[in-house]
């Protein structure tokens, strides 16, 4: 890495660590020793990975009263709410305000391209800094929503061009496409590489792709446990020091602890983010740069490390 990209992390990472608040992906992690399949083949069996799951799952709450801070399926929802528990329901996590709900995930372009299970949502009030309203996609124009106070969650058309449109579930979910079928093509055991143990442990323990472990290892120390750059971000993953206590690691030197650690946080940036390119890039340049640029940021340097470590995950495949 350059200094220049590593003096951006720590700006980046350690002013951002805050957004990496942890993700539920239980239906994804291995428990009792479970192997990887045997966790992917549980998600996959709910169906809960796709945008028509999401939908039917907010199906449910039609009729539901409004109730202004509300977010029980049984008493009544605001929109906001809806939205929450409509994924939760999936083991992902959301904020409670519709406005950090609207950063969510990655931006669709326009509704013409919005598939269901995606977030739309609208700025009403120039009171608000983003979104005040938000609601469900369902496809062909019409979206689920808790409208306001005296009004039941009703299906409804989209009534105007929305501000904000958000992907929560990767591409390939939110099109009826399997995301566990991609995740078992990428996310094998690696073997023939240094550490790989731990990739595999890590990738089991967490629903991380051990090839995506070993590819960020690579790139960034060579695989050597005992790299230090000249910024100060250290060991197999170059953790910077700031990033590592967050996660709770604390010797980053130490390959167990730097590729635990470096799964949970690619873990949670995948499913906040909502690709694998993405979670590297705030990898690499820290979660403000990529929801700062709504993308890849537009820095050499890590526009250089998404593709490699893209092309390394091509290749395994």
């Amino acid at each position: 890495m350059t200094v220049g990209a590593v003096t951006s992390r720590i700006q980046e990472l350690q002013s951002q660590l805050a957004l990496l608040t942890p993700v539920s992906t239980s239906s994804l992690q291995a428990a009792n020793g479970a192997s990887f399949s045997q966790a992917l083949d549980s998600a996959s069996a709910s169906g809960s990975t796709t945008g028509d799951a999401v939908v039917a799952e907010a199906k449910e709450f039609l009729g539901l009263p409004y109730v202004w801070g509300g977010n029980s399926k049984e008493k009544g929802v605001d929109c906001s709410g809806l939205v929450q528990q409509v994924y939760k329901k999936f083991g992902i996590e959301l904020p409670r305000l519709s406005a950090d709900q609207a950063r969510q995930g990655t931006a669709v372009a326009n509704l013409s391209q919005a598939k269901p299970g995606d977030l739309l949502a609208w700025n009403n009030s120039s009171r608000n800094n983003g979104a005040d309203h938000i609601a469900i996609y369902v496809g062909n124009g019409k979206m689920i929503e808790a409208p306001r106070t005296g009004l039941n969650v009703r299906l409804v058309d989209v009534p105007s061009t929305p501000d904000y449109i958000r992907r929560i579930l990767p591409d390939n979910a939110v099109s009826g496409t399997s995301q566990v079928s991609a995740a078992r093509v990428a996310g094998g055991q690696v073997s023939g590489v240094p550490y790989a143990d731990l990739f595999n442990q890590a990738g089991a323990r967490y629903g991380v792709s051990p090839a995506l472990l070993s590819a960020v290892a690579k790139q960034e120390s060579g695989y050597r446990a005992d790299a230090v750059s000249p910024a100060g971000a250290r060991g197999l993953m170059q953790l910077m020091p700031g990033t590592a206590k967050g996660l709770g690691v604390s010797n980053s030197l130490d390959p167990a602890q730097a590729v635990d650690g470096a799964a949970r946080m690619l873990r949670d940036l995948t499913h906040r983010f909502g690709s694998t390119q993405l979670a590297l890039a705030a990898y690499n340049a820290g979660p403000g740069a990529v929801m700062k640029y709504d993308g890849i940021p537009p820095y050499a340097e890590t526009q250089h490390y998404v593709k490699n470590i893209m092309a390394m995950l091509g290749n395994a495949a």
